[in-house]
Parts: structure tokens; sequence; C-alpha cells
């Protein structure tokens, strides 16, 4: 095989390829010899057909197949061989070809450029320590201990009163018939809390161990039997207990209950848990620090028809005259978008930065926790859509190399106060918000005025015809 390259300038290149028909005979031999053993034709047994009846057999369909083959094999080699990178599909171009002939194809390919990385070593960001004041951690240990009722049973003669938790059993009729759910044993209630029936627990105020109550509600719009909603239920109420809440004493023994060793324990987790809290996003806010500072990187030209088809996806959904409008920004912004991805991409290639499968099932497990009750439609949502699940191991691969640009950068490590991160978050949010609210109304007014320009356009032609908090701490 000869490979020449020509229109050296630029990232287009073209690629002389050449394969002597010597060699393109031998590729048609091995292909002989291999569907020789499958053929039968009569008058010869099987393996014994001579190779000139296969070729006036299944000449046309052979050398098909061989010149696919080789073409594909010969192209890979011929860019490994001249060290080139293609963005995108290459064209082909063959000029000669045939049985017993040479093989001549041009190989048309736009090159993806050679980026420099080494000033990623260098590059420098924020990244920030939230110090956590042991009020802060002290509040926080308070809220969770005023979620974590702590009922003691009263005296048998001590009134039901609300915030009380009532444990009853009841036996429900309408106009004195039984129907399907009319019975609950053991049904715990804090009254004033309203989450039975609407008025059924406001009922129960004063009552106390032992005593046996009439209750009247209406049964609600969601009742399973149809033919009973709105209707006036009457419960007889037995009252098994009354407990009153105690507070909660923030002591070893809530600790441990917690998942934690003991008080002091818990104390370390929740500043670790509020201080994660703020790092997640502060990571984030140094993530973007540096695909700024990506962006700075210079890159002398970049391709094409990767520019296009950028385009393209950021105009999708859009009007053809308002994509006409928005098409000098949009190309600005796929370059921006193209550039910062080749340089990462380079990085990632440099540093041997992999994604295994256990990494992308990891992500997507990730997403299922976001999504509770939703498991089953996103799983099915990925299972269906390998494009999907491609993205998804491009995020997680993008995230692998930013973590490691992080390492090997400057960081400028600041500690910084829970209000301060706050701070910082707040601004970062609203600069983001306002940036796409002004993309918002650059898009609205774009659409107005397409609009405006389409009624004109109407009239003049008629005139020519006649748009949380955690409850539970576990360490990690």
């Amino acid at each position: 095989m000869k490979v020449t390259v020509e229109n050296k300038k630029g990232l287009n290149k073209d690629l002389k390829i050449f394969i002597d028909k010597e060699t393109m005979n031998s590729y048609m031999d091995e292909k002989y010899e291999e569907i020789k053993g499958s053929v039968n034709l009569k008058g010869f047994r099987p393996g014994k057909v001579p190779k000139e009846i296969l070729k006036r057999q299944f000449g046309k369909a052979v050398f098909g197949e061989v010149l696919d083959k080789v073409l594909k094999e010969t192209s890979t080699k011929a860019l490994e061989e001249k060290k080139i990178k293609p963005a995108g599909q290459p064209k082909l171009d063959l000029k000669t070809y045939g049985e017993d002939k040479d093989l001549e194809y041009v190989l048309s390919v736009t090159e993806l450029p050679k980026v420099e990385i080494k000033s990623l070593e260098n590059i420098k960001f924020d990244e920030y320590t939230v110090k956590i004041d042991e009020s802060e951690t002290d509040k926080r240990i308070e809220e969770i201990a005023k979620n974590q009722p702590n009922f003691k049973e009263v005296s048998p003669d001590t009134k039901a009163k609300k915030g009380d938790l009532v444990s009853l059993d009841y036996k429900a009729t309408v106009d004195g018939k039984d129907f399907k759910g009319s019975e609950g044993k053991n049904t715990q209630l804090t009254l004033g809390k309203d989450l039975f029936l609407k008025g059924f627990d406001e009922q129960l105020i004063g009552v106390k161990k032992d005593d046996e109550k009439i209750v009247e509600a209406t049964l609600p719009e969601n009742f399973p039997e149809k033919e009973l909603i709105n209707k006036k239920a009457k419960f007889n109420c037995k009252i098994l207990s009354v407990k009153q809440s105690e507070e909660v004493k923030i002591d070893d023994d809530f600790a441990k209950n917690l998942g934690a060793k003991d008080l002091k324990d818990l104390k370390t987790l929740i500043s670790k848990q509020i201080n994660d809290e703020y790092k997640n996003s502060l990571d984030q806010l140094s993530k973007k620090q540096i695909l700024k500072e990506i962006e700075k990187i210079k890159v002398d030209e970049v391709p094409e028809n990767l520019v296009e088809e950028e385009v393209k996806i950021l105009s999708q959904g859009m009007q053809e005259e308002e994509a006409k409008k928005n098409k000098k920004n949009f190309e600005e912004k796929a370059k921006t978008r193209i550039k910062t991805g080749l340089i990462l991409n380079e990085f990632g290639e440099k540093n041997q930065i992999k994604v295994t499968e256990q990494e992308v099932q990891a992500e997507v497990q990730k997403q299922l926790r976001m999504m509770p009750g939703q498991e089953k439609m996103v799983l099915d949502f990925y299972q269906k859509n390998p494009s999907a699940l491609a993205s998804l191991r491009g995020t997680v691969y993008e995230e692998k190399i930013l973590n490691s640009i992080k390492e090997k950068g400057k960081a400028n490590k600041k500690e910084i106060s829970k209000e301060e991160a706050e701070k910082i978050l707040k601004d970062t949010h609203k600069h983001d918000h306002s940036h796409v609210e002004e993309k918002k109304e650059i898009k609205k007014k774009s659409s107005t005025t397409s609009s405006k320009e389409k009624k004109t356009v109407t009239k003049k032609a008629k005139s020519k015809s006649a748009a949380k908090k955690t409850k539970k701490v576990s360490k990690k």
C-alpha cells in the first residue's frame, strides 16, 4: 500500500491510496478459499470446485465483499500511518478498481487540529473549604431532634390534647351499613395534623384511654369505593392509648440512634455533612473557572464540518429566519464548545483517562436516586436509548478529566464561612439566571420580529392582489 498526502495546508487533506493488483488478487484468492468449502455445485465434491468455476459463478459478489473489506482496512491503516485523527466521517472517491486491477482511491478528510495541553498543568482556580461554626452544627442537630418525636404513654385519666399521639381501633358505617375498608386496628393519629380524614382527629381532643367515641367524617373524593364518595361515615372508635411528646434529649443514645458512635462523633458527621452540601456546589464553580480558562487557550483552526453540526444542534426548533439572524452568535458558541471539547479530549487521551462500565452504572444509579418512584421509567429510558447512555458516559468522562486537571492545576485555596459560601452561590445563581433570561429575551425579540415581518409580507401581498433537611445521618 502506498499513501501520499495532498492539500497539506489547513485541516482538509486528501490521502491518495494505491494498492497494487497483486495484493488485490491475494485478497481475492483468500476469499475464494474461504467460500470453497461451503459451495455446493452439481458435479463437484464439496471443497473441490475449481477457482475458475467459482469466479464465473460468484466473481462480482466476491469482488464486492473484498473491495469493501480492503477499503475499510486500508483507509484506517492510512490514517494511522499518517497520524491523522479525522473530524467526522471521511469521504471516499474510487479512481481505479476492478478484478485483476490496481486499486486507487482518494480519502478526503478533515483533520482534528493539534491542541496544546501543557498549560493545563498550571491552570489556576479557586478551591473552597467551608468552615462550619460549632453553633451551626448544634443548630442542625436540634432541628433533627425536633423531627424525631419521642412519645411516652400518659396516665389513663389524662385527656388527649393537640399534638398528642392517639392509638385507636375503629369500625365505620355509612347509613348503618359496613363497607370495604371500614375497620382499622391500632391506627395512630397525631392530633392536629388532620392527616386521616378532614376534621376527624379534632373530634378526639379530650378522649382518654379506654374511651369509646363516635366520630363523624365525610369520605373523600379519592375514596376507592366510588359510590361512597362525599358520603358521611360514622366511626365507632375505641381508644387504646394516649401518648404525649417529650423533648428529645440530645446525648450519646440519641447519637447512636442516628448511626453515630456517640454525640461527639455525630457532631463531626453533621459538620462534614453541612460542609459537603456546600462543597459539591462550590466544586462546580471551580470547574466552571477551569472551563473558562480552557476557553482562553488558542486553537489555530476549528473544523468547519464540526461547527456546522454544532450550529444545527444550537438552532434546533427555531424558525429559519430566526436561525439565520443568530447564525454568527451560534457559530462563535459552537467554536468555543468544540475547542473546549478538543482540549479536554486530548488531555483525556494523553493521561489515559477511561470510563468503566461500573462508573456508568454508578451514574445511572445516582439518577435513579434523584427520581424516587420513577426508577423503572429511568432504567427503561437508558435501555431503549443507547445515545442517552453514551451521553451519560461522556458526562462521566468529562467529570474525570476535570478532576484530573484540578489535581494537576494550581488551586487558590480559600477557607470561607457558611455565610460567604451562600453569598458566592447566590451571586453565581443570579448571574446565571440573568444570562438565561437575556437569552430568552433575545429569542423572544427575534421571534416577535420574525412574526411582524411575516404580517408585513402578508399585507403587501393582499394589497397587490386586490412566542432539606436531613433526618438520619450515617457514616460514608
